[in-house]
């Protein structure tokens, strides 16, 4: 069996109007609309749809590229590609991989981790976390730039009970937000958005006054095996928005 179903499985292309990466995408759709392929369940590769399908490259990464932003799967670099889970918050409550929103603008993201460790919980992050006092977590602290300029400072706790190795992972590679949710596929988000001013320490990492206004999104979510990740993301407010869209 291929990663499609039966060995040497094509498309019928046929001469008219329809692209053959439209083709592709209606294939795969198929699959994920009657069931076969259940959320979060992995999508072959561009190398396997090349292979299985009888298409170009560049026809299979069309495809992929444009069912992900239709929202009908999710791709994490380095991973894969996978079913998305059907979700009905708005745009602004969207869990999003922000190294995805600065590549679907065109630009380059890049990212600095400053801090990657194990502690120990303190009250509020046990509490976050639905751990005890004192019981063992890890902390990241990284910062997020779009072509060279700094836009999110990610600080970030996480359950060791259900992400055991992820202070071993290359986060240069693939955020940690592509791999918490490739890890561990979100079943409930927790968000908070307010407008703070900025800690010292921060407006150091970002490269901003102390009268600079931020956005700040404290975000809890969970999985099949309980509370994942506790996480503060601080944007400058000249340098990034959040939107917002009834659907």
């Amino acid at each position: 069996m291929t990663a499609l179903g039966k060995r040497n499985e094509t498309i019928a292309f046929e001469d008219g109007p329809m692209p053959r990466y439209e083709a592709v995408k209606q294939f795969i759709r198929s699959r994920i609309e009657s069931g076969e392929w259940p959320a979060h369940h992995r999508i072959p590769s561009e190398n396997e749809i090349v292979a299985d399908l009888g298409v170009s490259r560049m026809t299979a990464n069309r495809a992929l590229r444009e069912l992900a932003t239709e929202g009908a799967i999710t791709r994490v670099q380095g991973v894969g590609s996978f079913v998305a889970a059907h979700k009905g918050s708005t745009a602004l409550l969207e869990v999003r991989n922000i190294a995805d929103e600065i590549h679907e603008r065109g630009h380059a993201h890049t990212s600095l981790m400053t801090l990657l460790k194990e502690e120990v919980a303190t009250p509020d992050i046990g509490y976050a976390l639905g751990l005890a006092t004192g019981a063992r977590v890890f902390h990241s602290i990284m910062v997020h730039s779009e072509n060279g300029l700094p836009i999110q400072i990610e600080d970030r706790f996480v359950n060791p009970a259900i992400c055991p190795r992820y202070l071993e992972q290359d986060f240069q590679a693939m955020t940690p937000n592509a791999y918490l949710t490739a890890m561990a596929p979100i079943t409930r988000t927790e968000q908070i958005v307010e407008a703070v001013a900025p800690q010292l320490w921060e407006c150091k990492l970002l490269g901003i006054d102390r009268n600079e206004p931020c956005l700040m999104i404290r975000r809890r979510t969970w999985s099949d095996a309980g509370n994942v990740t506790t996480a503060r993301l601080l944007y400058p407010g000249t340098r990034y928005r959040l939107e917002g869209m009834s659907q």
